[in-house]
């Protein structure tokens, strides 16, 4: 993408600016009326720590919102603001948190794909602007939308445009694209259409390391083609031979996957690469490029050094279908009770918590979770939750102790 189109914001026959002095200035206010949190800012000055009674709260140093959700989040405002009289869509939620995507259904801005669909693409006419949300979009879906000469709003992350230059390089030279990620998640789905090059790459998207184990025994061993492929199904191009192409691979992410694991991923592969060619053929065989998003590494960080302090629980709170905080999420289970809630509202008495439990990926009830007496809790979010939510969490946690939101805010400072 051209330095003027990042500029512009737009991708379609029209150069709209949407960053002017004037539309920014509107939509700050707006998205901070929205989303800013004083008490949380407050806390965050204090050095991320706030006690009042037995309840001490530690604020991971690094949480909520990242640069390149919110420059999705100005664009979607700032393109309402600038297309006043016209009909606004977007493909998919802006970012994976429910609030924010209901703030911007608020706007007037329909829905063109998944499950809170409002429109089709067939609908579209050449005079509708289409946001293309943070996580970016199929080549395919991209390329409907452009046929009816809409508008583009694109506010696809610069990290994940990254993951799609190298995976371009990678079919380019025919290595097969072994992509970290959730083959069903919109940003994986965006990459492994760009892993197809000019139509002729190829990809195999892995989730776990027992999945990268299983392709690391067949590029050594060889196995049951049919086996391999229905294992994969959903998770590989058209057309994918497992004998045929995972001769030459390159290794790309999602960009909010845990960093260890995807530099697992890469070793496993590379050792297997390594066994079956040798050195000199496996230097030729096997690519990998460092594609872990900078600010999800921020976070990660982040709740790694606070979980070095003693504490009696953690929450971390952010929309379920978010990879980054699932991953915060799955850090914290390792070390201490950890309690995934969507919002404050999950935090239903000092008895009874409402949360997230990733290995039956539903909500469920956990009793007896604040418990009496002296306590201190960690907080970290994700990076597509917004600090009101981080706010409003803090004063339902001090509420179940007997403190008010006004107590609260005086002792912020």
């Amino acid at each position: 993408m051209s330095a003027n189109l990042i500029s512009s914001g737009t991708t379609a026959r029209e150069k709209v600016n949407l960053r002017t002095p004037e539309v920014m200035t509107a939509v700050q206010e707006q998205v901070e009326s929205h989303y800013r949190s004083d008490i949380v800012d407050k806390v965050r000055r204090s050095g991320g720590i706030i006690s009042i009674g037995d309840v001490t709260v530690r604020l991971a140093k690094q949480f909520g919102f990242c640069y390149g959700v919110e420059r999705a989040i100005d664009l979607a405002y700032a393109a309402r603001k600038v297309f006043k009289d016209r009909r606004l869509f977007i493909v998919g939620e802006i970012i994976h948190n429910p609030e924010v995507n209901e703030q911007i259904s608020s706007l007037g801005i329909k829905n063109l794909l998944g499950t809170n669909k409002e429109a089709s693409i067939e609908d579209l006419r050449p005079d509708d602007v289409v946001i293309v949300p943070a996580f970016g979009t199929e080549v395919s879906t991209l390329e409907q939308i452009k046929s009816r000469g809409c508008q583009i709003v694109d506010t696809t992350c610069g990290d994940v445009m990254s993951v799609w230059k190298r995976v371009r390089k990678y079919a380019s030279e025919s290595a097969t694209s072994i992509i970290h990620g959730k083959a069903e998640h919109e940003e994986t789905k965006a990459t492994s259409s760009r892993a197809l090059g000019n139509g002729t790459g190829h990809y195999l998207v892995v989730l776990t390391l027992a999945e990268t184990d299983y392709v690391c025994a067949y590029i050594r061993h060889g196995g049951d083609k049919a086996a391999f492929l229905d294992k994969f199904r959903n998770a590989h191009s058209p057309g994918f031979d497992p004998d045929v192409h995972l001769g030459t691979i390159g290794v790309a992410n999602q960009t909010t996957m845990l960093r260890g694991e995807t530099e697992e991923v890469q070793r496993r592969v590379r050792q297997a690469i390594l066994d079956r060619d040798g050195p000199e053929l496996a230097a030729k065989n096997f690519r990998f490029f460092d594609t872990i998003c900078g600010a999800t590494q921020e976070r990660q960080d982040a709740l790694r050094e606070l979980l070095e302090v003693k504490m009696d629980l953690l929450l971390v709170v952010g929309g379920y279908n978010s990879a980054n905080t699932s991953h915060l999420a799955e850090m914290g289970e390792e070390k201490l009770p950890t309690y995934f809630v969507l919002n404050a509202s999950r935090l239903l008495s000092d008895k009874e918590i409402l949360h997230y439990n990733l290995h039956e990926r539903r909500e469920v009830v956990a009793h007896n979770w604040l418990t009496n007496g002296p306590v201190v809790v960690g907080i970290t979010a994700g990076a597509s939750c917004p600090n009101n939510l981080i706010e409003e969490t803090l004063i339902r946690l001090y509420q179940l102790r007997g403190i008010s939101a006004e107590q609260l805010n005086t002792a912020a400072g």
